[in-house]
């Protein structure tokens, strides 16, 4: 057990393998351990209750998300216990030994922080490109951080008062609730530590696809709600979504009425992924040129999904239909 009360809320559909790996040493790490499971068909909620935790398993009068289970995990938890400090992981997730002690001490030394996190490394990488690329997305600068992510270590109390994730969120509600961290004058920040083993397990170009266009929508809807904050939260993102997606589109439809030799137009955008493999960032400057030029086609190619995902945001806003997840994972 850790040194201070601590807890640990794990969500998850149809996540049984992982679980039945995680939780049973999750139980010697924490005094308190909340699965929450929304709609698995395989033996996830047996796995939990046979590692001593407490299941929740939601119902389905409203659509699954990451920030309403996570919510249901967080309130959960008794406020007369003397929690301290809760850790939040994915399901598909393992918490890497020792990362709980550093991030615990780290608040402990700065009360002026409310959430830390360490890196994510994905388990099987050289799987598929885009496990690579997930490896190298979640190795984020260390220091003072704008966002963290899923896997996260925050103060109890502080995640109450905020309200703790937005329900209504079918994506991006990890930055979002830090975009209220921030407002509230608490900051976050990224310790040098590896936190958890994740496993996209992304192998095919639809998953992909669907994996940005939940992006966009996430953009979409953090920009409507927190742009005109001073966190401008997501605005740049959103514009050069609403850009590059809504051209290539429009240069197909030009070169369907007008001319067909408007689609040469269309070589911008490997030419501007090019330009961002020629300039990527550490450490992907430090990868082979494939990667980096794998690294540039889906940072660019990526808007046009990306788009696709805002204006699914819209349409919901303008039916006023509640939106359902978008789902890349296998199985």
């Amino acid at each position: 057990m850790s040194a201070y009360q601590t807890a640990l809320v794990v969500i998850g559909r149809n996540e049984a393998k992982t679980l039945r790996l995680t939780l049973p040493v999750a139980r010697e790490q924490f005094d308190h351990l909340i699965y929450v499971d929304s709609g698995s068909t395989d033996d996830s909620q047996a796995i939990a209750r046979e590692a001593g935790a407490t299941v929740i398993e939601l119902d389905t009068d409203q659509p699954f998300t990451a920030a309403r289970a996570r919510n249901a995990g967080l309130m959960a938890l008794p406020t007369d216990a003397g929690i301290r400090y809760v850790q939040f992981i994915d399901g598909d997730c393992e918490l890497i030994d020792g990362y709980l002690d550093r991030a615990v001490a780290f608040l402990e030394a700065h009360p002026d922080y409310a959430m830390v996190c360490g890196r994510r490394k994905e388990r099987y990488p050289e799987r598929s490109i885009f496990n690579r690329l997930c490896h190298l997305e979640w190795n984020t600068p260390v220091g003072d951080a704008d966002y963290c992510g899923g896997d996260v270590t925050v103060r109890f109390d502080v995640m109450r008062e905020i309200g703790g994730y937005n329900p209504d969120l079918i994506a991006g509600e990890d930055p979002e609730v830090c975009v209220r961290l921030r407002q509230a004058g608490w900051k976050l920040y990224r310790i040098d530590a590896d936190m958890t083993w994740h496993d996209a397990n992304i192998t095919r170009v639809s998953q992909w696809w669907k994996r940005q266009q939940r992006a966009g929508h996430a953009f979409a809807e953090g920009a409507w709600l927190h742009g005109k904050s001073p966190q401008r939260h997501w605005v740049r993102e959103a514009r050069s979504n609403w850009f590059w997606g809504g051209l290539f589109f429009a240069i197909l439809a030009g070169a369907l009425i007008v001319s067909p030799w408007l689609l040469l137009l269309l070589l911008v955008y490997p030419a501007q992924a090019l330009r961002l493999a020629l300039r990527a960032p550490t450490p992907i400057d430090q990868e082979p040129f494939s990667v980096r030029l794998s690294y540039g086609l889906d940072c660019f190619l990526a808007k046009i999904p990306e788009f696709l995902g805002q204006l699914r945001f819209v349409a919901g806003r303008l039916t006023k239909r509640r939106q359902s997840l978008i789902e890349y994972k296998k199985g």
